[in-house]
């Protein structure tokens, strides 16, 4: 009896804490090196009087470097304040463990593009790269996070992680305070 109740506890365990399969957008090996890109993953959507409001991140892995990409939409009728990324701009974790993990942006400046669509709306795109300290990735994988902040050139934003949420734009079910635990091996 004791084996049966010993043998289900490690088959639950084994899916409560299992890794996500790596999904891959790109992974390429040539001459020059290696990259690989996991698939954007939302972990955040607002939609609230006409305006929406998604952040999507990804991880890359580029000659044994992780980096994390973050791309922001934003889409309105009305005005749009632009916010920018350059040297100093920081992505900032805080983990449910208390820890604050910071990562920091490439030396890349970059305000976003914006378009407009069929139906009226501005859309606003703007994408960061951010670098991974040292030391940072066993934190990040053994406990979820709670608060993203994002310092922008001229200002700071801050957003809470869900623990999951249904995405009204594609309907998926997305689980933001776990995506370091998820999806962080895929780039190890």
């Amino acid at each position: 009896m004791k084996q049966v109740a010993l043998a289900f506890f490690f088959l639950i365990s084994s899916q409560i804490f299992a890794q996500k399969t790596c999904d891959y957008s790109v992974n390429v090996k040539d001459s020059i090196g290696t990259y690989k890109l996991t698939k954007e993953y939302m972990i955040y959507e607002k939609n609230f009087a006409g305006n929406k409001h998604y952040i999507f991140l990804s991880l890359a892995l580029t000659d044994g470097t992780p980096t994390l990409n973050l791309q922001m939409i934003q889409k309105s009728k009305e005005f749009m304040k632009a916010n920018c990324f350059d040297k100093n701009s920081k992505l900032f974790f805080q983990l449910n463990n208390g820890k604050i993990i910071t990562l920091l942006h490439i030396d890349q400046e970059n305000c976003g593009t914006m378009l407009r669509d069929s139906e009226g709306f501005d859309n606003r795109i703007l994408v960061g790269n951010f670098m991974f300290i040292k030391g940072t990735f066993e934190d990040m994988k053994s406990s979820p996070v709670n608060l993203m902040r994002i310092k922008y050139l001229t200002d700071l934003d801050d957003y809470v992680f869900r623990k999951e949420f249904t995405a009204e734009m594609d309907n998926q079910v997305y689980q933001p305070e776990n995506y370091f635990i998820n999806f962080l091996h895929c780039v190890e």
